[in-house]
């Protein structure tokens, strides 16, 4: 790790920007004169640096250029510094600079202030490299940085791919005797965070006497990088030295504590949040409801919903895909349904969950609705939403429009790929699905994991042992993939299907890690096809000493003796079902 004494002897002409970029093909900068930051300001500068200020507060460039063309038309105060540093200040912060920098160029005179103001522009704009360059210029025009310029040049150096520049930045901080400014620490706080030095920021926030509540947060946030476990402590910590949170602090616990599924306490950072007067923010009320659904209180979810004053497209459809995964797919449509009566535009992720949750329950009709609006929105329809509407034909049966979506996509990727294999395989066409997987292997992607499931899936279905052996084979020695229990259960299927279930239990015996309930319960289903009891009840143990409270290994064994007419071992495993309070679940149906 680099330490900061190791650049308190480094000057900022070895800073590594020297590159001009784009934007500086123009007259050299001139000198800067005068470094004296106070002004003698008369009642008409004042006036007029108050007009331009509300400009640059409200971001109207189109009126601060109209002050600026009363400058020119009039003569008024055309060499006041004072006046020049809003004017440049009013251009770069409302995004126009190129203008700023022209005016920037023609300043005969600039102080500190001006230095400062193009500086901070330029990062604001996402322009950290220009910044570094300016900055780098200001250094050799021996104007001298205040706190200001440091938060800027902190931030700026924070996007370089080194933190070089920024322990360089922070040693001319030592060197001028303002380590103890709080906005100075803050900034070098995020920085080193930007780069995942988390111990070293830690050590600095530890050794920070005078933290406020930027400092706080920005620790927050480099948990929520590092470690989601580590927010919960941080959070009572912060509540026990008496740091009163902010908006940002409680949407950043309640986004960990949703990632945790930590109700218990998301319960009484509600309750504070509650009497803070930050609920009513958007931020904080979608990192609520997020918390409420991620935990899997959808009705909790849907009142903090509802009592949310302001509501943004990301909140809608946070709630819909919260309804989804609570096996909710209905109510997901109904709310994208609402929020679009009421004038919310939807974005991808709302038509990617409107789509899943179309795919949930086969619903073809309201599948049609969103792929028309899908071809509505164009430009703002990535991978995803093809992969979902792919996913949605697939699931109801259509896969005909699935491969018509599909050849239509600008871009393919594995999951592409492998949903269609999949839609093939469910669909009962084997054979085109592994076709589907032949020509990925030709022209697509590398197949993955997932992809290996639903080619053996596809083989299983069409009873093709050989070929499924040679995938097997192909996932390790082709493309390094180590079978799981998932390929294994396919095999065991496979095998069983054909009434090969001796070799299906040897291959499950000699599986490299423990086999699961699942692959004992694939084998079990398999013995019941073919009647082989003495295989089956020797998988069943199998798969209860795994376990024992699984109603499903019960109910094939219990099947499989009722298919041979054995009524007394049904009514001893229903006996041994009921002694170990395991009961079956109750059928469902879509049809109501």
């Amino acid at each position: 790790m680099l330490c900061i004494q190791r650049y308190l002897h480094l000057s900022f002409t070895k800073l590594p920007f020297a590159f001009p970029p784009t934007i500086f093909c123009h007259a050299p900068l001139s000198t800067c004169v005068d470094n004296n930051t106070y002004y003698s300001v008369d009642y008409e500068e004042l006036n007029y640096s108050n007009l331009l200020r509300k400009c640059t507060e409200s971001s109207s460039l189109i009126h601060g250029r109209a002050v600026h063309a009363k400058f020119i038309k009039a003569a008024i105060h055309s060499s006041s510094l004072y006046l020049h540093n809003f004017l440049l200040n009013m251009y770069v912060k409302c995004g126009d600079l190129k203008n700023g920098l022209q005016l920037f160029d023609e300043m005969h005179h600039r102080n500190v202030v001006s230095w400062t103001a193009v500086i901070s522009g330029f990062v604001q704009h996402a322009r950290p490299f220009d910044a570094l360059f300016l900055f780098s210029q200001m250094h050799n025009s021996g104007t001298k940085p205040n706190g200001f310029t440091f938060v800027s040049v902190l931030q700026a150096s924070s996007f370089s791919s080194s933190l070089i520049p920024v322990y360089q930045v922070y040693a001319s901080i030592l060197k001028v005797g303002l380590i103890s400014n709080i906005y100075l620490v803050n900034a070098f706080l995020t920085a080193l965070l930007r780069h995942n030095e988390f111990d070293e920021a830690l050590n600095v926030f530890e050794n920070c006497w005078n933290r406020d509540i930027v400092s706080w947060n920005a620790m927050m946030s480099g948990y929520l990088q590092h470690s989601y476990s580590d927010v919960p402590g941080f959070w009572c910590r912060m509540i026990r030295e008496g740091v009163i949170p902010d908006n940002f602090t409680f949407a950043s616990v309640l986004t960990s504590l949703a990632a945790l599924t930590d109700l218990s306490l998301g319960l009484q950072v509600h309750a504070r949040l509650a009497k803070s007067g930050h609920g009513n923010e958007m931020c904080v009320g979608n990192s609520l409801v997020d918390m409420y659904l991620k935990s899997q209180k959808l009705d909790d979810g849907w009142k903090a919903f509802k009592e949310m004053p302001c509501r943004d497209v990301h909140t809608w459809t946070q709630v819909a895909a919260g309804c989804l995964n609570c096996g909710e797919p209905r109510k997901a449509l109904d709310i994208v349904e609402e929020m679009r009566e009421i004038g919310v535009k939807p974005n991808k992720f709302t038509l990617v969950t409107a789509l899943n949750a179309c795919a949930n329950f086969a619903s073809l009709e309201e599948g049609k609705k969103f792929h028309a609006l899908m071809i509505k929105l164009d430009n703002e329809v990535d991978v995803c939403v093809d992969n979902a509407l792919l996913d949605m034909y697939a699931k109801c049966g259509l896969m005909d429009r699935a491969l018509s979506v599909f050849r239509s996509m600008k871009e393919r990727t594995v999951v592409s790929w492998t949903t269609m294999i999949m839609g093939y395989a469910q669909n009962g066409d084997a054979r085109k699905a592994l076709d589907i997987y032949s020509d990925m292997r030709l022209e697509g992607p590398e197949p993955n994991y997932i992809t290996f499931i639903c080619v053996l899936y596809a083989c299983s279905l069409g009873g093709y042992i050989d070929e499924a052996w040679t995938h097997i084979s192909s996932m390790t020695d082709d493309y390094g993939i180590s079978p799981g229990e998932d390929h294994y259960a396919c095999m065991v299927n496979l095998l069983g299907l054909a009434g090969r279930t001796k070799e299906a239990e040897a291959l499950i015996l000699n599986m490299p890690s423990k086999p699961g309930v699942l692959v004992w319960q694939t084998l079990l289903g398999a013995c019941r096809l073919h009647g082989d009891i003495d295989t089956a009840t020797r998988a069943a143990e199998h798969a209860l000493n795994l376990d024992r409270h699984t109603p499903s290994t019960y109910v094939l064994l219990s099947n499989t003796f009722a298919d041979t007419s054995n009524w007394d071992a049904v009514g001893t495993l229903r006996e041994l079902m009921g002694s170990r309070d395991v009961k079956k679940r109750l059928g469902s149906s879509w049809i109501s």
